[in-house]
């Protein structure tokens, strides 16, 4: 089984893109961040023809997550169970599924925009959240992974220059250890082997030449539980998908699996 993640910054836009990946990649099963639609206008009657079936927690222009499979989508959870509000609202970031017998969670962590902003404290508490819903899957026996934009950097490699970053999201102590506070129940992180360059990132700033010059960021990144990635025969960033005219600033990350 093929599955993989992608932030595609509108799906509207990606459409043409991604419908052309999922023919070409042998993908059985995609976790979709920032969909930037409402669920009503999402494409599932042009996913349907490609054969795949689909779930999604989308309201309007920002945000939204989806899943899509060609392998069954069984017992939908839309949201972020006893997840925190943000102006009153869950924000639609989190969606989970059984797909061909593996339990995956679609998530687009909240991006917390400066470490004074509400929205920094919001994303730690997503994070909470997060690591409380998954708890009786991440200890299954069932094969089972947290796919998606984490908004964090692991560790400074992670980042094209950390000395740029000072003060910044994305980096501070406090996001990566709510980021490693989610691995302590049982989640071990799937690497993406390196292709061209040692440090496989996957978000890559449409200004100044982000891409071109390698000046991106790991932040999309595969979460799994003991029976998941005892499974995982491989594991890359399709760095070819993020060329291009009408590309994402994400490339997907691709997981194999022998299940």
């Amino acid at each position: 089984m093929r599955i993989a993640t992608w932030n595609v910054n509108s799906i509207t836009a990606r459409l043409p893109r991604l419908l052309a990946w999922l023919e070409n990649s042998g993908t059985d099963v995609l976790c979709i961040q920032e969909t930037k639609c409402a669920a009503e206008q999402f494409p599932a009657d042009e996913l349907r023809e490609l054969g795949y079936e689909s779930a999604v927690n989308a309201t309007g222009r920002w945000n939204g997550v989806a899943l899509v499979s060609r392998v069954g989508i069984e017992d939908v959870v839309t949201g972020l169970p006893g997840g925190p509000d943000y102006e009153g609202a869950q924000e639609p970031r989190a969606i989970s599924a059984t797909c061909g017998g593996v339990r995956v969670w679609s998530v687009y962590v909240p991006n917390g925009r400066e470490p004074e902003h509400p929205h920094y404290a919001y994303k730690l508490e997503w994070f909470k959240a997060l690591k409380a819903a998954t708890a009786a899957d991440v200890a299954g026996a069932r094969p089972f992974a947290i796919m998606g934009d984490y908004n964090v950097a692991p560790t400074d490699e992670d980042v094209w220059d950390i000395s740029l970053f000072e003060g910044a999201t994305h980096v501070t102590p406090a996001e990566r250890a709510a980021l490693a506070a989610l691995l302590e129940g049982g989640l071990t992180e799937v690497m993406p082997r390196p292709l061209k360059y040692d440090v496989p990132f996957t978000f890559w700033d449409y200004r100044n030449l982000g891409f071109p010059k390698n000046r991106g960021m790991r932040i999309d990144l595969v979460y799994g539980n003991e029976p998941f990635t005892k499974a995982v025969t491989d594991s890359y960033v399709d760095r070819e998908e993020r060329k291009g005219k009408g590309a994402s600033d994400h490339a997907p990350v691709v997981v194999d699996l022998d299940v």
